[in-house]
């Protein structure tokens, strides 16, 4: 067995998630993030680090001995990261500055997806509000605007006010305006080194702040995986269709993509369509999808960081269902309040349910606090969707955390059998 000393890059949610299941892989002898938060800290050693600085990220790998890095975060992918830890001659898991453009530009995106054939929405880059009012109503309500750079999940507008749409627009140019797409959606993750894909189990998050999808687009405030009302041969219509092209033209461009591909989508009426690509893991969707992996993930990312995926072999999983229910700090998407205490009997987890921390500190005291808009996630694995659903709002229930909240609909629909889709 190859022993590996694995840096994780990153302070929220994913990257908790990310170090609790690469801490169950024998081969990490050695666990360290950075920044990292309270949970991290429980299985692995923090280490401060300006996340989006490769120089940084680079001398902090050689000085932990680390021989695979793994980064969490869009904004440090886009800003380079990945290329400064190869360059130090350290194997690290994530795309390139330049393949992470399928995140960083909506545009970009269109583009690769336009030259591999890949069903997507008919869109329009708009540069002025001129251009944005000719392309709302060219394609007319409800409206979608997507800002074309970084946003946290929240650069997204889907409105049937076009007053509204426009406002969105104003304030993050150039924007993508898109037709709307009906249907549920579906996020899949692609572990890829460049050529050989492997998916993950697919899972649908929740992106408005609000029951019943009331509210605004947040970052996620939950998820679940699998899909019982997924149609048969769903995620290899995806790999096919979608994923496998999109890396082989990213080869094809001379820009390799390497790390993990996120596939949002949307089961339409009219057959598959991309929402958008994402150059990391999900975040809520991976504390879900993780929950439920065997394979040991440390061996899985080293062998995709270094050519080598082709003799992985398809993952393995465990039998049941996941959920994840995020609660958000009083405010969120908006100004969110800080400082609010918590506390409660199933912080630190069980064999079946358990907290990942994403937006919390430590005051002065030791005392937990929040300290961010997406503060913490409870996930948990169960027999089935009812039972994990059961169990993730029942442990919700018992903790303390009086300036937090969360919706309370997570993956109600589909335990109960109310999503329906078109055959693929």
């Amino acid at each position: 067995m190859t022993e590996r000393t694995v840096l994780v890059i990153g302070n929220g949610g994913r990257e908790h998630a990310l170090a609790l299941a690469l801490a169950r892989d024998p081969s990490v002898v050695a666990l360290h993030c950075a920044p990292g938060n309270p949970g991290t800290a429980a299985i692995a050693t923090n280490h401060p680090v300006e996340a989006t600085s490769g120089g940084a990220v680079a001398d902090l790998a050689r000085e932990v001995g680390a021989t695979l890095v793994v980064v969490g975060p869009e904004a440090p992918l886009v800003a380079g990261v990945a290329d400064a830890v190869r360059a130090a001659g350290i194997a690290c898991f994530g795309p390139s500055a330049e393949a992470a453009r399928i995140e960083g530009s909506k545009q970009f995106a269109k583009d690769v997806m336009a030259e591999a054939g890949v069903p997507t929405a008919a869109s329009v880059y708009c540069a002025t509000l001129d251009e944005v009012g000719e392309a709302l109503d060219r394609f007319g309500a409800p409206y979608v605007v997507k800002a074309d750079g970084l946003a946290a999940g929240k650069g997204v507008l889907v409105t049937d006010d076009r007053s509204a749409a426009l406002e969105h627009a104003d304030g993050s140019l150039p924007v993508v305006v898109e037709e709307y797409l009906d249907g549920p959606e579906v996020s899949l993750f692609a572990i890829t080194d460049g050529v050989t894909c492997l998916p993950l189990l697919p899972a649908q998050d929740f992106k408005r702040v609000g029951d019943g999808d009331a509210g605004p687009n947040t970052g996620g405030m939950g998820a679940y995986t699998p899909l019982p009302w997924a149609p048969e041969g769903l995620v290899e219509g995806i790999m096919r269709d979608v994923v496998q092209p999109t890396v082989d033209a990213m080869a094809a461009r001379g820009t390799p993509f390497a790390g993990l591909l996120y596939a949002g989508l949307a089961l339409t009426s009219r057959g598959l369509r991309v929402v958008e690509f994402n150059c990391r893991f999900g975040d809520p969707e991976t504390q879900a999808v993780l929950a439920l992996l065997e394979s040991p993930l440390g061996e899985v990312l080293d062998a995709a960081a270094t050519g080598r995926l082709a003799d992985v072999g398809p993952l393995r999983w465990g039998d049941g269902a996941a959920v994840i229910v995020v609660l958000a700090a009083e405010g969120y998407p908006g100004v969110p309040a800080r400082g609010g205490t918590i506390a409660g009997p199933r912080l630190f987890g069980s064999d079946r349910v358990h907290v990942v921390h994403a937006g919390t500190a430590l005051d002065a005291s030791g005392q937990l606090i929040a300290a961010g808009g997406r503060v913490l996630g409870v996930v948990a694995t169960a027999s089935d969707l009812a039972a994990a659903r059961n169990d993730a709002y029942a442990a919700v229930a018992e903790l303390d955390a009086p300036t937090l909240f969360c919706r309370g609909d997570i993956a109600e629909r589909a335990a109960s059998g109310d999503i329906s889709t078109p055959s693929l």
